[in-house]
């Protein structure tokens, strides 16, 4: 490794090495010469398994210390963006699409702000908001604790931590630059904040606002009367809420046919509510006359609180994060992800959750440029706006990359009419998988190939400059990363963490020739294993250590906001905290995620079964699934399954192998009905278990015996999983009773008999 890392001391880089910070991160990350293969590797540390316990593992490249962070002078993400300013002033920070408001419709070209302005910006919003808090005429310092906290704001925030916290500013709405500009404001004004999203519902973002006793909200304008209605409906629990900004204009002057009546109509219910309600743009112009210097955060100032999503229907845990996590955060990333000049990665995944503000701290950190979905858009739109942008990275999740995978074959490999188009696409992505499986890093590129078929494939998905992409938060198939990475020409990472630990912290790289894993443990965090004998995960187990993984290190969490018995449950005394997930760690240090600690249920002939395990399985040996809910009970003695289907697939599955006229196909429905006859039911599981006895070692007691598809059955109106897509399995068990007890009464399509 380079001398300008340092292999002992907290930080990365050594403090006294005569590059400047914007040398270090432009020419030494990711880490360079030896330690480009070994930040790929972990390594247990010699003499440190306990009874019950593995030993710690640490990053190979830094394996005699777990690291705090870059460098001394980079310890908050505030000092990061600075940095970033002082660089990159004039290039472009965020990318936007231009709304008008009176048509209701987004440019056709994406506009840019650049890090210079975004600072200026943030100072005005910082100054305005201070300026319009500590004179609301709506503020009871007396009364309420959140509203002293404003008032105490300016002379206390060098003092802040994780037990004394300022006031909380609340984020809702979805992707857009405002966010990312109210996040850094916070940043660089001490100010602690929060999220709601709109598939939380009214009880459940009521309670965290009650939790937070949050003054301020910072809210797309769609959700102002939202907002304002639970404060009328709960005006004891939410009497802390005194202000909403919202970052749509308001169109509040003019004359009578210019104004907007909803606009003002709003303002004044907000004011019959004690609350006032502005836009973003005058509260920054109140900045600007009335300028406040920065409040810098401190490492040990709080970031942000981030809710989790509860998968057994219980109120969600506030993860408290600091800054020295948020800098943790991005070091693990900038130590392994490919740092990219003039980079432009595209913020898709909700930022009310920690992995895309990880992955856009990333990008700010080395001087990129974000962009942003168009407003009022959806996952339908996510295309366009990737064919107007044209990114280098993103982040994404493996239900949007398996409907690419599907939309991609169902044109190439698996085209309906054409046998010319379907073999020659066999074999172009055949040559491409085999060049790029033959070293390990490499795109195995193929000048041909590359700039002749794949490149109209990526120009229609919007990826005609992606260079790799990141998944993570659900399981993906190992075929489907391999398919992807040949059709796009891409690389893929797959990485691993937790809202508790700053989202990410590990990670494989984008070229890896053996997808599956989810990387070594990054430079900032160590990991050991439990074993659980009960579930038949040991320390000694063939392929590994197998057991419930522990982590500890910088990107951790301090504890659950106001919830000390949960906090308890997490954390040891030690600082290990239990993330209830089974891992296992293979002889290169890499993790794979198994199952789910306490998600087991036995069988009527006293078998144990582990529901995670088996639907990671058949997810991973089968790109025709797309969701998964395995059930079983001590009443009976095999497993059924509620599936999820890809719409495309499944109906060339019926034509080509249940012999279904296409005629009978044209629609959702009847692909629906025809795949939930018994006959083709069969013909399916049968498909599925083959596939499944190829790639894994599932016992026979854990193979599926009946199913029930339909397209999306695990979807959030249901309530059946959260916002992140985990599974509420109690919630799941009692939407899909019926469809469970129909499939044991038909009885298992295995042996054709009814059991």
């Amino acid at each position: 490794m380079k001398n300008v890392y340092s292999p002992d001391s907290p930080y990365v880089f050594q403090s006294n090495t005569n590059e400047s910070l914007d040398e270090l991160i432009e020419q030494y990350l990711p880490l360079q010469g030896a330690g480009s293969d070994l930040v790929k590797r972990s390594v247990p540390i010699p003499g440190t398994a306990t009874d019950g316990f593995s030993e710690i593992y640490r990053n190979a490249a830094f394996p005699n210390s777990v690291k705090r962070g870059i460098h001394p002078d980079l310890d908050t993400y505030g000092k990061f963006f600075a940095q970033s300013v002082r660089s990159k002033g004039d290039q472009p920070c965020f990318a936007y699409r231009e709304y008008d408001y009176v048509q209701k419709k987004s440019a056709n070209s994406y506009t840019e702000i650049s890090y210079r302005e975004v600072n200026e910006r943030k100072k005005r919003f910082g100054s305005g908001l201070l300026y319009l808090l500590q004179n609301s005429s709506y503020k009871q310092p007396e009364k309420y604790e959140s509203h002293a906290l404003i008032d105490s704001h300016v002379s206390n925030y060098g003092k802040f931590n994780k037990d004394k916290m300022s006031f909380i500013l609340t984020v809702f709405a979805p992707n857009r630059y405002e966010w990312i500009l109210t996040d850094l404001m916070c940043s660089d004004f001490s100010i602690t904040n929060s999220s709601l999203y709109d598939t939380l519902g009214p009880d459940v973002s009521k309670y965290i606002l009650e939790l937070t006793e949050s003054p301020v909200i910072v809210l797309a304008k769609h959700n102002i009367q939202t907002v304002l209605n639970l404060k009328k409906r709960y005006p004891k629990e939410l009497g802390n809420l005194i202000m909403l900004i919202s970052m749509d204009p308001l169109d509040l002057e003019g004359d009578n046919q210019s104004r907007s009546f909803e606009d003002i109509s709003n303002v004044q219910y907000a004011r019959e509510l004690g609350c006032t309600l502005i836009d973003l743009e005058r509260v920054e112009k109140i900045g600007q006359v009335f300028p406040h210097i920065e409040l810098p955060s401190t490492p040990e100032s709080t970031y942000t609180i981030s809710f989790t999503s509860g998968t057994t229907g219980s109120r969600p845990k506030g993860v408290v994060l600091s800054h020295t996590a948020a800098g943790a955060g991005i070091t693990f990333v900038l130590a392994q992800m490919p740092n990219i000049p003039g980079g432009r990665a595209f913020a898709f995944l909700p930022l009310a959750h920690i992995f895309e503000r990880q992955n856009t701290a990333f990008v700010l950190s080395y001087g990129g440029c974000v962009g942003f979905p168009q407003l009022e858009g959806s996952p339908l739109t996510l295309v366009e706006d990737l064919q107007l942008f044209k990114p280098n990275h993103m982040s994404n999740v493996p239900r949007v990359l398996t409907k690419f995978e599907a939309a991609i074959k169902a044109a190439t490999v698996d085209h309906p009419t054409s046998s010319f188009t379907r073999g020659l696409f066999e074999r172009v992505l055949g040559t491409k998988m085999e060049l790029q499986s033959q070293k390990d890093g490499e795109p195995g590129k193929h000048l041909v190939i590359d700039n002749l078929l794949l490149k109209k494939i990526r120009a229609k998905f919007g990826y005609d400059n992606m260079l790799f992409s990141v998944t993570g938060s659900a399981p993906i198939s190992v075929s489907t990363v391999t398919f992807l990475k040949a059709a796009l020409n891409i690389g893929i990472a797959q990485g691993y963490g937790l809202t508790e630990s700053f989202a990410g912290m590990a990670l494989t790289e984008p070229y890896d020739i053996s997808p599956g894993s989810c990387g070594s443990t990054g430079v900032c965090t160590e990991m050991k294993i439990r074993e659980l004998p009960a579930m038949g995960y040991h320390l000694n187990d063939a392929e590994g250590p197998r057991g419930e993984l522990l982590l500890r290190g910088f990107q951790n969490f301090s504890h659950y906001y106001k919830n000390p018995e949960e906090t308890e449950k997490a954390i040891d005394k030690d600082g290990w905290f239990y993330t209830g997930d089974v891992a296992r760690i293979d002889s290169r240090g890499r993790i794979y995620i198994i199952d789910r600690v306490k998600n087991f249920f036995k069988l009527s002939q006293g078998e144990y079964v582990t529901p995670e395990k088996v639907e990671n399985a058949y997810l991973s040996s089968n790109s025709i699934l797309q969701q998964l809910f395995v059930h079983g009970t001590s009443l009976e003695h095999y497993l059924v399954g509620i599936v999820g289907v890809d719409l495309e697939l499944t109906r060339n599955f019926l034509a080509e192998r249940c012999h279904v006229p296409k005629s009978h196909l044209a629609s959702e429905r009847e692909v629906i009905d025809q795949i939930n006859k018994k006959e083709n039911k069969a013909i399916l599981l049968e498909y599925l278990n083959a596939n499944v006895s190829k790639s894994t070692k599932l016992q026979g007691f854990e193979k599926i015996h009946n199913i029930y598809s339909e397209i999306e059955p695990l979807r959030l109106d249901r309530d059946v999983v959260t916002p992140t897509m985990k599974l509420k399995r109690p919630i799941a068990s009692k939407f899909f009773d019926k469809s469970i007890k129909e499939m044991y009464a038909e009885g298992s399509l295995l042996n054709g008999t009814k059991l």
